[in-house]
């Protein structure tokens, strides 16, 4: 019985020394798995914020000169935004004003050159145009009617900025491009810039520029966790 006794205890205490041994493994390779992902996600990071400073001292280079007469502004995420809503479009309407339409033709081949050109081409992930409103609609009967009212107008805004941007004679090598990367997006008043006593700082259009690095990270992860 000793025996018997003796030879089960010598059995599985190797056994529990390979399930122990095994477990470290398992520790070891995902603590390895897991800092593996974590310096790729900081290169890529690290990438994505010397690409946005690069973009964002190019933009400024290009536009510096122009912005004070449009009216526009470059921010920190490389928006550019137009300001003055009695050039951008008439109260109510979604017809592009005259002078508008001479800024974005000056803007835009020169805005869509650059982030076209060999450097940035593989960053940008979106260009998405952007219409904002006042939250104001006159004869609205509350806030929510207002709200999608405006909604529609923003994206009425929107796509005929689009539709003129793609009629540029200075645009048309890069077609397919644009049909692929740049997006027309209304927000009615979901942004806001101000409050009720200046709804006329909340009408605006944004050229706001998307990157590729959360695309890439998730990725790169998946890459990752299937070996």
């Amino acid at each position: 019985m000793m025996n018997l006794e003796q030879s089960n205890q010598s059995y599985w205490i190797p056994l529990a020394d390979l399930m122990t041994g095994l477990m470290m493994v398992f520790m070891l390779l995902t603590a390895a798995f897991m800092l593996r992902v974590e310096q790729t996600t900081t290169l890529v990071v690290k990438e994505y914020e010397v690409t946005k400073r690069d973009m964002q001292m190019a933009l400024q280079k290009e536009f510096a000169k122009d912005l004070k007469q449009w009216n526009a502004e470059i921010l920190g995420d490389m928006t550019i935004r137009f300001n003055d809503p009695s050039v951008l479009f008439a109260t109510g309407s979604s017809e592009l004003r005259p002078r508008f339409r001479e800024v974005l033709a000056e803007f835009f081949p020169r805005y869509i050159t650059l982030l076209t050109s060999e450097k940035y081409r593989g960053a940008v992930k979106e260009i998405r145009i952007e219409g904002h409103t006042s939250a104001f609609w006159s004869g609205a009967a509350n806030e929510k009617q207002a709200y999608f009212r405006n909604m529609e107008l923003s994206q009425a805004r929107t796509r005929s900025a689009l539709e003129y941007l793609m009629s540029l004679p200075k645009v048309q090598s890069e077609e397919k491009w644009l049909v692929e990367h740049v997006t027309a997006n209304g927000l009615s008043s979901s942004r806001p810039l101000s409050d009720e006593s200046s709804q006329a700082a909340n009408q605006r259009v944004e050229f706001r520029i998307v990157t590729n690095a959360s695309e890439k990270m998730d990725l790169i992860a998946g890459k990752l966790s299937k070996k």
